[in-house]
């Protein structure tokens, strides 16, 4: 009898669809889908043909139910679902992550706090902001994600103009925290509560401010500072299954921006696995089964980058690229729409307003960067 994986999910992802749930099969699962939004995860290009449950996935009360009597894994790639998905496993006495270090993770307040004997950053709600904070500051909600409603505040002025007009949108918590100038980098992981191992670090190139658009990730060598984001991590206690912790580095010093505690988003999973040569989400999926890492992949010498069209103008998208998979020479080009003709668009200055991410592995920069290029020209992205 198959082993059996219960997947907590919200929204359709790319990453579940095209990625572990593929990844779910060839490893022999027996699946099960546990979500709130049971209609996305049945219809389209997200259509699960496995057991789809629906639920309270914020709760893990709701959860532990809906699990058969003998589940081999508990797991959940959502940044929101971490806490109620580590809760359910440890109910079950199944490997997984810690739910105090999700919960940390999740909380940027939780996490300032929590860092702040090692490597203290200035943190308040935004509600309740000192005259004398250290501006610029960075307001963002408290468990957001995607840079949605996330801005450079100069002054208290500007401050509570942000904070009203991001009220007047969502009613979640915000924080306000000391603006970190530095050098932008991932750090992609992976441990399987044995240990915890660096796959790779991406750089990161952003918008001008006051936004903070992820505009492209450049595969490079971990900084030499990234031995104090894993002393971070430590603290943070996070060490199990994937996470993509953001940091920047400034007069040798590394502090982190923010955690995941997933796998890395926006198609770059696809290009890690890819990068790397290893079937990465089987990986993920291995160690909540309670197998170890196994044997690091021979490096090679490849040179990555993940570009995203991001669109410039609101309207409806007319013409665009479907899914796309080409040589390009030495260059390996592949491109995943993000959105479809016939959408309606919305600038928002966030990650949301990718139309899709052009990923290229190639054996230099060089190569890379021309191929990319001819990519780009080749294809037209419009926005009516």
């Amino acid at each position: 009898m198959a082993a059996s994986l219960y997947l907590v999910a919200g929204k359709a992802t790319d990453s579940v669809t095209h990625g572990l749930l593929p990844a779910a099969a060839r490893l022999g699962l027996d699946v099960t889908l546990l979500t709130d939004r049971p209609a996305a995860h049945r219809a389209g290009g997200h259509a699960f043909d496995g057991p789809v449950v629906e639920c309270d996935v914020s709760d893990f009360r709701d959860i532990v139910p809906r699990i058969g009597r003998e589940p081999a894994a508990v797991f959940s790639n959502s940044d929101f679902l971490q806490v109620p998905a580590a809760l359910a496993a440890a109910y079950f006495g199944l490997p997984g992550k810690d739910w105090r270090a999700a919960a940390r993770a999740k909380n940027k307040a939780l996490m300032r706090r929590h860092l702040a004997p090692i490597d203290p950053v200035f943190s308040a709600d935004a509600q309740r902001v000192p005259e004398d904070a250290p501006y610029p500051l960075v307001l963002k909600p408290r468990e957001g994600v995607a840079s949605e409603d996330v801005f450079l505040v100069e002054d208290a002025r500007e401050l509570a103009a942000r904070v009203g007009e991001i009220s007047a949108r969502r009613d979640d918590p915000l924080v306000a925290e000391e603006y970190l100038p530095g050098r932008l980098h991932t750090l992609e992981t992976l441990g399987d509560g044995r240990e915890r191992r660096v796959l790779g670090s991406f750089r990161t190139t952003l918008s001008p401010p006051p936004f903070f658009v992820e505009e492209r990730l450049e595969w490079a060598e971990p900084p030499p500072e990234t031995s104090q984001v894993l002393r971070q991590l430590d603290a943070l206690g996070i060490g199990f299954g994937a996470c993509h912790t953001e940091f920047v580095v400034h007069e040798g010093r590394a502090r982190i921006i923010e955690v995941n505690y997933r796998l890395i988003g926006d198609h770059c999973d696809f290009l890690l696995a890819d990068l790397l040569g290893v079937p990465l989400f089987e990986q993920i999926l291995r160690v909540h089964l309670g197998e170890p890492l196994p044997d690091p992949p021979v490096p090679r010498p490849r040179h990555a980058i993940a570009e995203p069209v991001i669109a410039d103008r609101s309207g409806t998208l007319t013409a665009a690229p479907g899914p796309l998979l080409m040589e390009d020479g030495p260059v390996r080009l592949s491109y995943r729409p993000q959105r479809a003709v016939g959408d309606s668009v919305a600038v928002t200055r966030t990650n949301r307003d990718y139309l899709g991410t052009v990923r290229a592995i190639g054996p230099g920069p060089e190569e890379v960067e021309a191929a990319l290029a001819r990519f780009r020209a080749a294809h037209d992205w419009t926005i009516a």
